[in-house]
């Protein structure tokens, strides 16, 4: 029988490798027979308090074996895990908590004092545990609750794949936070499809550095235990740090934005370490310039690349560019092709459907833009007591992502921008991500963003917003190299240096910062 409720994803692993180290988090190793114990000891405990089916359990807390223990803890009793961004302010954490209101809230010491400063314009949470300080006012002690309650194996009441089992809160680029409700089949559905069981034989060492309030860290998590794999937890990312965990650990896989992996590779100290047991990269949450990865498939020789594309509301990835379209070999002419399939996304994966439709929903032939849609047992329940959000994302069973692109004649998607963000410059279109990818070719550009301003003639024009790597670059330069690969009407006709983009916590520009800075 197929797992309904993803806490069987951990029963599974520890019946088949219970003394295998689940978890590496700073100077703590759980075996999964330890981590079981944990999870079931924490759900005793959150019962304690009347946690149960459909209530909120909430977490303010950066990655750390707890979080993981959080959400299978809450899995168990079918309630819902709520990550809030631990980078959030106190506005932003006072919208996200009035919205899903959890019946537990359970915080790193480090924004016990945060919480507290807005408790009062919050609905209050029944109980608020400390996962670190025993000292925190009123505040429970996460430990003494696991360490207090029972071991004993209770049976859940979920026996419902379609049950929520996460409230995750978009990153609000554009706006106020929505909550996405993904249900236990919008996990399982992808890990069994497309991630093998744990192996006895065959052990897998996976660095988790993505935020688990993220999708794509969550999904790591999940993925990990589902595999039986040992899961190396970094609190946040930091390159150097990241170098020593893989060269200490032996990490076999680790999944990156590209920031991230630029990051590292500009470290002066990048070729100091040995990352040569990375067999596995996978990186994506946003786009990969093609510099990047061409110059991260030269750094490490003995890795295999994947590119995986989704957002929150499909519970990840839908679409893959696989480890083969990454390996430049062959005539020029191969090369050529895979250097181009390595500015897409890949393909749909086989248990998600894909399709590029147009206004009216009506499918697209290869080579014409418009907008990505879903559909499969992975897309989100809804937006969290947001119908009509809902209703404008999801029609006929459809998710429309907002995602512009296009298929080619052999099935790979490229993107070509948010639907919002898409330039309209007298009566032409205009993908931002097309100008990008020239403009990040230049030599002298050392990160691009393109926006539409406002023009009486043109109703839009386009502007580029560059950091450059030498003060000598000039913008006359810049638009003399787009004139060799883009229309007139493509071309930015105006550039605004900066020193650096703004860029949420996963590397996604910041469109609306950059229209409210330089529109």
């Amino acid at each position: 029988m197929l797992p309904v409720n993803t806490t069987e994803l951990l029963t599974i692993a520890t019946a088949i490798v219970p003394d295998r180290t689940a978890v590496v988090f700073e100077d703590q190793r759980l075996t999964y027979l330890q981590l079981q114990e944990r999870v079931v000891r924490l759900s005793n405990a959150l019962a304690d308090l009347g946690v149960g089916k459909g209530d909120r359990v909430a977490t303010v807390q950066v990655n750390c074996n707890q979080m993981a223990e959080i959400y299978f803890a809450a899995a168990r009793l079918d309630a819902i895990f709520v990550p809030l961004n631990f980078r959030a302010r106190g506005p932003e954490l006072t919208h996200m908590l009035n919205a899903a209101e959890p019946a537990v809230l359970l915080a790193g010491g480090r924004y016990v004092d945060l919480l507290e400063g807005i408790k009062n314009q919050v609905v209050p949470s029944n109980y608020t545990v400390s996962l670190e300080d025993r000292k925190s006012g009123e505040w429970l002690f996460y430990d003494d609750l696991v360490q207090s309650s029972s071991p004993e194996e209770a049976r859940f009441p979920g026996d419902d794949d379609g049950d929520a089992t996460v409230l995750m809160f978009t990153a609000g680029t554009t706006g106020e936070a929505k909550g996405v409700v993904l249900s236990h089949q919008s996990f399982t559905s992808y890990l069994l499809a497309n991630a093998s069981p744990p192996d006895p034989d065959m052990e897998e060492r996976n660095l988790l550095s993505v935020p688990i309030y993220h999708v794509a860290g969550l999904q790591a998590v999940l993925a990990s235990v589902y595999g039986g794999r040992t899961l190396i937890i970094m609190r946040q990312f930091e390159p150097e740090g990241w170098m020593e965990l893989v060269q200490k650990e032996r990490v076999n896989r680790a999944m990156m934005v590209p920031t991230m992996l630029k990051q590292l590779m500009d470290h002066p100290r990048f070729h100091c370490y040995d990352l040569s047991s990375v067999d596995v990269l996978t990186y994506g949450a946003a786009p990969m310039p093609l510099e990047v990865i061409r110059r991260a498939i030269a750094e490490f020789p003995g890795t295999r690349f994947i590119n995986a594309f989704g957002q929150t509301e499909t519970a990840s990835t839908i679409t893959m560019l696989p480890p083969d379209d990454h390996v430049l070999e062959g005539s020029q002419e191969e090369v050529e092709r895979k250097l181009k399939r390595l500015t897409s996304i890949g393909k749909p994966l086989d248990d998600v459907e894909v399709a590029i439709v147009d206004e009216d929903g009506a499918a697209l032939p290869a080579g014409e833009v418009g907008e990505i849609v879903a559909t499969g047992a992975r897309i989100m329940t809804g937006y969290w007591h947001e119908e009509t959000a809902t209703r404008e994302v999801i029609r006929g069973g459809w998710l429309y992502t907002g995602d512009l692109g296009y298929q080619d004649p052999d099935g790979y998607i490229y993107l070509a921008g948010r639907a919002k963000d898409f330039i309209k410059r007298g009566g032409e279109m205009v993908s931002p991500e097309e100008v990008e990818r020239v403009l990040m070719s230049y030599p002298g550009v050392d990160d691009a963003a393109v926006i539409g301003v406002p023009d009486l003639d043109w109703g839009e024009r386009v502007r580029a917003v560059v950091v450059r790597r030498e003060e000598a670059v000039r913008e006359e330069q810049i638009i003399e190299h787009c004139r060799q690969s883009l229309a007139g009407f493509k071309r930015p006709e105006s550039i605004v240096f900066v020193d650096e983009l703004p860029r949420n916590p996963l590397g996604k520009v910041l469109k609306r910062v950059l229209r409210e800075r330089y529109g």
